[in-house]
């Protein structure tokens, strides 16, 4: 047997230790954080960044109190929010004051709760790529006396062969139009422009050591050394024209999968992770780093279709994104478990087939991963933390707390 075999089979007896430790009825799916692994990921990220404050991606969380948990770690600052009414939220409650809202908005609601109040205006900043977002604001307060924070979110994609390599973000790539922007913010009353975000999507959020894929691996870790270099001298020169401008208080970058070039360029000031916090699935085979897989969720075993098949119930928690095998939750622990390639995982019941689906017994939990972090946190009101063998609390996630963003 494998040492990852091993370590997937200790790891289901932990959970299932932990899981009969409880004292009463489970109640699957059963979502849990390894916060031992979690706090480990932490101190690692806060290494990779290398004295560059890391800001919270909350969109890979989801959980307020590991939101905090991440906080209270030295070197973690601030919160980089996914939507507006979350940051609103997130500042209600004390858990930052300070959080840079990593989307733009035309949320008309969130928005004049945002300029009804000078403390939330005060804490939380806005991107933007456009004058059209200013103008959402604009529409929805009767004076500028509550100055809005903002920053800019710069393309970051690497432009090779004439071809845009990267997420379909902002329509700002040329260093004129960011200039452009920056002036008509600067000259806007009402508005404060607090900084510059620039979200290498193709460097952070791309696999490049994949077992099996040599060839695609070593492709993907070019392209990331052509980019790295490429948004490293445009950046300079972005930085360079907006001194003309204004003094900016922030340049945020990277995501977990690219901590340590994000943070070596002189240009930015903090870095934002939250995927690494939790190492789901596709954060699994990086070659700059190595985390430890800490949220899972178990399923019952409901039926045995026949010897060789344990179908658990539920299962279908696919990730958003490009579809494909690899936004499926994987069967993780006991070791050895494979989905069938006809169901797939299934909205009600998910067949597994591999040597310990004979061992399975109904009413057996089966644990998995899931590909995205974050995510399957919107399927659940509670998650158990883990410390040890022992669950040490439960908490609730926004759906606990009766929110969607």
């Amino acid at each position: 047997m494998s040492p990852d075999s091993i370590s997937r089979n200790r790891l289901a007896a932990r959970l299932d230790a932990a899981v009969r430790a409880m004292g009463e009825p489970v109640q699957a799916p059963v979502f849990v954080v390894d916060v031992d692994a979690f706090d480990a990921n932490a101190a690692d990220l806060v290494k990779r960044a290398a004295g560059k404050p890391v800001r919270v991606a909350s969109k890979s969380v989801r959980v307020p109190a590991l939101v905090r948990r991440a906080l209270s770690h030295e070197g973690f600052r601030g919160i980089h929010a996914y939507t507006l009414a979350e940051a609103l939220w997130l500042e209600g409650q004390d858990v930052s004051d300070d959080i840079l809202v990593a989307y733009p908005t035309v949320d008309a609601v969130a928005l004049a709760a945002l300029v009804a109040s000078p403390r939330a205006a005060s804490r939380i900043t806005l991107m933007i790529d456009d004058t059209v977002h200013l103008d959402a604001v604009d529409a929805l307060r009767a004076s500028t006396a509550v100055p809005v924070r903002v920053a800019i979110d710069v393309d970051a994609g690497l432009l090779v062969g004439g071809r845009h390599v990267g997420p379909k973000r902002s329509p700002l790539y040329d260093t004129a139009d960011v200039v452009r922007l920056a002036r008509a913010v600067v000259e806007r009353p009402g508005f404060h422009l607090a900084g510059v975000m620039t979200y290498e999507g193709q460097v952070a959020g791309v696999p490049d050591a994949v077992p099996r894929q040599r060839a695609r691996s070593l492709v993907v870790r070019r392209l990331k050394d052509a980019s790295v270099a490429q948004l490293r001298a445009r950046r300079s020169e972005i930085a360079d024209a907006l001194r003309d401008v204004t003094d900016l208080e922030l340049w945020n970058a990277g995501g977990s999968g690219s901590l340590e070039s994000s943070a070596a360029d002189p240009v930015v000031t903090e870095v934002t992770a939250g995927s690494g916090l939790l190492a789901p699935t596709l954060f699994d085979h990086y070659q700059s780093f190595d985390p430890r897989p800490a949220a899972f969720f178990g399923l019952q075993v409901t039926r045995r279709p026949s010897p060789d098949v344990a179908t658990v119930h539920g299962g279908g928690l696919v990730a958003s994104g490009a579809a494909g095998a690899d936004r499926l939750p994987t069967p993780w622990a006991p070791a050895g478990l494979h989905l069938t390639g006809l169901e797939g995982a299934g909205e009600v019941q998910t067949p597994l087939t591999g040597h310990p689906a004979a061992l399975l017994r109904v009413g057996d939990l089966v644990w998995f991963r899931h590909a995205k972090a974050g995510e399957p946190f919107e399927h659940t009101a509670r998650v158990h933390l883990l410390s040890g063998e022992r669950f040490v609390d439960s908490v609730p996630t926004y759906r606990g707390h009766g929110l969607v963003f």
